[in-house]
């Protein structure tokens, strides 16, 4: 008899918590958390020489986590560097000319001013400036003929530089610096291994800032605006968690709700998908459902 008034009290007790805990409201929407996943790729081919990344690691957005073999690069920029200097002595040669034919060619200006001040005066003659005409021509005609003929040195040596700039990028790139702030989430590549331009290394995400991705029906709508303030809520041990969250996005578009929310009958529904910015206090976790409360709705 004790054992039996004992079971009935238990009872009681159990449906009267129940009873208080649920205020026959439903969600104003379900879904789960997310995050923008970056997967990061390596930049450059050769050997990882450093790669200082585990997963769970917090990474500072320009953080210096390793490098890819540079020396061949390195190699082919001092042998580009030997080819300029090279070039460079050969065409030493043909600059110079071409500067004494300058310095005469500012004599000869020099001159036809002279002349034509003199003719001005009656004390010079017509013949007189057309001999330092002549001699002006001739000496322009010669600098265009030493600058076609340095013409191909200076090609090349423009080209060696676009070269030595070329491999000072990709020596830059070969530094795998981290671009954002957040958390390692998965490491694809080990120091020691040898990598390839656009081969991934590691994901990283902010998980400062969580996303809940939630569906709402077409009746829903006019209760959400961009900005608006809503409450989510997870499931925390033996309690419910409640945390402030922002509308982020509405789609403007409806679609079927996808099979991983709801059940067959109501996947054929039209939805809209809707995010919401909540921070994260350590607790979220990419793939976490959520609940959505939009605040003064009135479902029952």
């Amino acid at each position: 008899m004790k054992k039996h008034n004992y079971i009935l009290g238990l009872s009681i007790l159990t449906f009267s918590l129940f009873s208080c805990g649920n205020d026959n409201k439903k969600a104003d929407g379900y879904g789960n958390f997310e995050a923008t996943e970056i997967t990061i790729s390596a930049e450059n081919n050769g050997k990882l020489m450093q790669f200082d990344v585990n997963e769970g690691d917090v990474l500072q957005k320009e953080q210096f986590i390793g490098y890819i073999d540079t020396i061949p690069l390195a190699l082919k920029q001092e042998q580009l560097e030997v080819s300029k200097a090279v070039i460079s002595s050969k065409s030493k040669g043909v600059l110079s000319q071409i500067a004494v034919l300058n310095s005469k060619l500012k004599t000869a200006n020099t001159n036809k001013a002279r002349t034509e001040n003199l003719i001005k005066d009656n004390a010079g003659t017509q013949k007189q400036l057309d001999d330092v005409t002549g001699e002006i021509d001739v000496i322009k005609n010669q600098i265009r003929s030493v600058e076609i003929q340095n013409a191909p040195v200076v090609n090349e040596l423009k080209s060696i530089d676009v070269q030595l700039k070329q491999i000072d990028d990709q020596i830059e790139k070969s530094k795998i610096k981290n671009p954002i702030n957040g958390t390692v989430l998965t490491k694809y590549a080990e120091p020691n291994e040898i990598t390839s331009f656009g081969k991934p290394l590691y994901k990283i995400a902010d998980l400062n800032t969580m996303q809940l991705r939630v569906y709402i029906s077409e009746t829903q709508l006019a209760d959400l605006k961009i900005g608006q303030e809503v409450t989510v809520k997870i499931d925390d041990a033996d309690e419910i968690k409640s945390y402030k969250g922002v509308v982020s996005w509405i789609a403007s578009e409806a679609e079927f709700t996808p099979k991983i929310i709801q059940t067959k009958e109501v996947r054929v529904a039209l939805v809209y998908a809707v995010k919401i910015d909540v921070t994260n206090d350590g607790s979220l976790k990419i793939g976490m459902p959520a609940e959505l409360w939009i605040e003064n709705s009135n479902n029952n």
